[in-house]
């Protein structure tokens, strides 16, 4: 592996302007074909094998046309105090803002309150519902406009009118604010870090162009593939980080190999063969954890994995040739400054051929980075004791994690779908935000409409049902749909009980009436989506984990660093989860995050945070274990490979970690509960696994260890492929014939750190 990378890593940077005209040919051709190919669609969310998406699917079959998927805007009169909204001049304003509501060419129908008994029973509150005949994301701006205005007539009258439902939805993400924010804190984290605006630059530029080609290929693939508008979000970010990561490694170990003392092109095929054997491996466990994710069962997480995972490939191949093809065309401008100061020439490189030499003899100086490794392998136990008992008094909460999907609740006071989620919640009840749909199936029943309301009145009598409307028929009279309003609210727990009770009478119910029936509606799938989602995370984590750990003992050849590396990322993990509970769940500091109102965890959320960290921290375990394999390898003592490793990596994951943690953060600042819970999960988990696991943990175990660390029973050597990673046959030099000695004459200008 070592060897074909040196070489490629060599061929690029000598044949850079065809590297780089081939990889821009590559970004021209697919942002030509992305330009011409047809629009993504808004794919529909569906979740295969689970009860309300049967009875959605039922629907659609028996209601050939009326499961429109059309927006809907419900529109929420609140009275002044003391007064009624049937009062006569608040009743006109009503009918006057209903009246206004259905006009325009995309409004299907409105609903009077009054005619539709949308009145509260203290007549303090009504909505008006309109019916779009498109989806939000197709409605025009002249369209919410247009809304807008009309309940400006209300409010004019002394009426409180607010607005929810799918139309104030507009489909717009974060708007790229939290992307341009990470960038600039990445710039600034790689201009420390390096000391060299090109150095800086470079990881960036090449992050950007990985992106680029990757979001340009969906959107080539989104037409013939089904992908959705929202499957590229994860690959956007995911593509960025480890766009700007692998980068950074190669530059990184280019910069150490220049001052060392080698060649510029010497050292770019050193740092694509060692460093660049360590992306690939990185690479890899990112692939599998977002592939694994088709582990879940919803195909629309099953396409953002795998197109995350396609921009992933894309930014481990651009590490790989174009980072040392731009090595190449500026071989200098990455060094630091003081570096690119120095004259070159024989008698310089000379002398850095004699300091290499040295200091092979001699103990290479100290950096931050070995100082605490020294620290660590000084106190081994404590640390260990202190990081595993510290992440696990943060697990804690963990045990008590609800996994919902927050709808306009989760939403800012400030927002006008949150006031009017409480209005109606104070005006109807909590429920009534959330109302289950029951389709009953009476075909083949001896009496359809018997067996309906035979349904229909056992499950009005189940403790937690306040009211069912009446039955909606198709047209052959042998299916019916109707609501039933819960107590409770849709994200509350006996919501859930509600749902699962009703589900266990059914046996009972359906011998009572002859009829089959399901139970769907958006409360009923947000529980049937999150205990999906729950029963998926433990097979995932095992596949994933199990991958992984196979992958890693290939590339360290030992047992305990891959199973040390796997506990490592649960710890981190599951201490990311319970800081989310604490935070977004029990509230404790949720005022310091803007978080406003409490609740559970998005269905979605442990799935992402377990499959995109575990990539991550894999990246961070390979990159700095890596290294100290290499020096044991090379035939350093164990302990004192533990500080190599540190002396050359632990400066570059830290930069790495901060990276990350900034791009994340920057989504801790956005308006959505669950967009805010997203960058939290991810940055607190990045923190956690980069500075308590890879930069305590694991030097703790692998002092502890020793040499046990890097113990592999024969049998399973002789069974492993063998994977050069560390660059052994890099090192023996032109016996090898892979490795020339620097040559002065070769590169008079060569510019080198002494």
């Amino acid at each position: 592996m070592a060897t074909f990378l040196y070489r490629l890593g060599r061929l690029a940077f000598r044949r850079r302007g065809y590297v780089a005209l081939l990889w821009l040919a590559v970004l021209a051709a697919v942002g030509l074909g992305a330009l011409q190919a047809p629009g993504a669609a808004d794919e529909e969310f569906s979740t295969p094998g689970i009860e309300s998406q049967k009875a959605f699917d039922l629907m659609q079959e028996r209601f050939p046309g009326a499961a429109a998927d059309g927006a809907t805007a419900r529109v929420v009169f609140v009275a002044p105090h003391g007064q009624k909204v049937t009062a006569t001049a608040n009743r006109k304003a009503v009918e006057e803002t209903v009246d206004a509501l259905g006009d325009g060419t995309q409004v299907a129908g409105v609903a009077d309150p009054f005619t539709a008994k949308a009145v509260s029973k203290d007549g303090t509150t009504a909505y008006a519902t309109v019916t779009y005949k498109v989806k939000s994301s197709a409605l025009t701006d002249a369209s919410r406009t247009a809304l807008e205005n009309a309940t400006g007539q209300a409010r004019d009258a002394g009426l409180t009118v607010e607005t929810g439902g799918s139309a104030m939805d507009s489909g717009a993400g974060p708007g790229g604010t939290a992307e341009i924010i990470g960038i600039a804190i990445a710039a600034v984290v790689l201009l420390v870090t390096f000391g060299s605006l090109a150095a800086a630059g470079l990881p960036l530029l090449t992050a950007i162009l990985g992106v680029g080609i990757s979001m340009f290929t969906i959107t080539v693939l989104a037409d013939a593939l089904g992908l959705s508008t929202s499957t590229g979000t994860l690959a956007m970010m995911l593509g960025l980080a480890v766009g700007i990561d692998y980068a950074l490694f190669v530059v990184s170990r280019y910069r150490e190999e220049r001052a060392g003392g080698r060649s510029p092109e010497e050292a770019a095929g050193l740092a694509v063969g060692t460093a660049g054997s360590a992306v690939v491996f990185a690479g890899l466990t990112v692939v599998i954890a977002l592939a694994g994710l088709s582990v879940v069962g919803i195909p629309m997480l099953t396409k953002m994995g795998l197109t995350a995972a396609g921009a992933v490939v894309v930014a481990v191949v651009i590490a790989l040739t174009v980072v040392p093809a731009l090595l190449g065309f500026w071989p200098n401008a990455v060094l630091a400054g003081a570096a690119r100061r120095r004259e070159g020439g024989r008698r310089r490189l000379f002398r850095a051929k004699q300091a290499q030499q040295a200091q092979q003899a001699e103990p290479q100086g100290d950096n931050r980075g070995t100082r605490w490794a020294r620290f660590v392998l000084r106190r081994p136990l404590p640390v260990l004791l202190l990081g595993v008992v510290g992440l696990g008094a943060l697990a804690v909460p963990m045990t008590q994690l609800q996994l919902g999907m927050p709808g306009d609740e989760a939403k800012s006071t400030s927002t006008t779908e949150r006031r009017a989620y409480d209005d109606l919640a104070k005006g109807f009840g909590p429920g009534f935000n959330g109302p289950l749909t029951i389709v009953v199936d009476a075909k083949g029943a001896d009496d359809a409409k018997g067996g309906v309301s035979t349904v229909r009145e056992r499950i009005a009598a189940t403790d937690g049902v306040v009211s069912v409307s009446q039955p909606r028929f198709n047209k052959a009279g042998d299916t019916a749909v109707f609501t039933a309003t819960p107590s409770t609210s849709p994200t509350d727990e006996k919501t859930k009980t509600l749902v699962k009770t009703i589900r266990g009478e059914r046996p009972a119910i359906e011998s009572a009436g002859g009829a089959s029936f399901e139970v769907t509606g958006t409360t009923a799938l947000n529980i049937d989506i999150s205990g999906k989602v729950q029963s998926a995370l433990v097979p995932y984590l095992v596949t994933v984990v199990g991958l992984a750990v196979v992958l890693l003992l290939v590339v360290f050849r030992s047992l305990l660093v891959p199973l040390k590396a796997a506990l490592g990322f649960l710890l981190s993990v599951l201490a990311a989860l319970g800081a989310v509970v604490l935070v977004f769940q029990q509230g404790h500091a949720a005022g310091l995050f803007g978080v406003e109102q409490t609740g559970p965890i998005m269905s979605l959320m442990p799935i992402f945070l377990v499959g995109i960290i575990f990539g991550l921290a894999m990246d961070y375990e390979v990159f700095l274990v890596s290294r100290m394999r290499e020096s044991y390898v090379h035939g350093e003592p164990a302990r004192e490979a533990v500080v190599s490793g540190f002396r050359h990596s632990a400066r570059v994951v830290v930069a790495a970690a901060l990276i990350m943690i900034a791009v994340f953060s920057g989504f801790i600042g956005e308006g959505e509960s669950m967009i805010k819970m997203i960058g939290f999960g991810m940055a607190t988990a990045v923190l956690l696994d980069a500075f308590v696991v890879r930069m305590a943990i694991v030097p703790a175990v692998l002092a502890l260890l020793g040499d046990r660390a890097w113990w592999l029973p024969k049998w399973l050597d002789r069974l492993l492929p063998r994977v050069d990673i560390e660059g052994e046959a890099l090192s023996r030099g032109p016996a090898a014939g892979t490795l020339a000695d620097p040559d002065p004459a070769a590169d008079e200008t060569a510019e080198v750190r002494v």
